[in-house]
């Protein structure tokens, strides 16, 4: 009877080629502080696209739903949805766009506003959290460095 080859098995896995890659790399980070995200946010009821949603209405009231769907890359159907709920949460209120006869801006309401001011707070702070070996410039570095591959 010959002898056969053994038959390989891993200890160690080998990720090496994986890390050069800043695709995997963007992913395994965002994948670390998202669920330190959800778990936090799930205090607020805000799911990730919730808390921007509400985070862009807040910064710029009167947004409305084409330009919330521009500076987030979602489709038209896909917020729909969640504006509807976001109102009926008491969150967020349509408002007549000043300019647009067409077209309805996007406000918080008080309950909203009080939401976001925690929910973001809390935002910051998880960051934080998931990034302790991150120096303050070092973060903003990393946070330059991404947007130059979006903008």
């Amino acid at each position: 009877m010959a002898d056969k080859d053994p038959v390989p098995f891993v200890e160690k896995i080998n990720t090496r080629y994986l890390e050069t890659l800043l695709g995997y790399n963007a992913r395994r980070a965002a994948l670390s502080i998202i669920g330190v995200f959800l778990e936090r946010m799930a205090e607020y009821g805000l799911r990730p696209v919730d808390f921007s949603v509400m985070s862009l209405i807040g910064h710029n009231p009167g947004i409305t739903s084409r330009q919330l769907c521009s500076a987030l890359g979602l489709l038209a159907p896909n917020l729909v949805g969640m504006v509807n709920t976001l109102e009926k949460n008491g969150w967020i209120q349509r408002m007549p766009h000043p300019n647009d006869g067409r077209a309805m801006g996007l406000h918080l309401t008080d309950a909203g506003k009080v939401l976001m001011k925690e929910a973001e707070k809390t935002a910051s702070q998880l960051e934080i959290d998931s990034t302790p070996k991150l120096s303050v410039e070092e973060r903003k570095t990393l946070i330059g460095l991404l947007k130059k591959i979006y903008k």
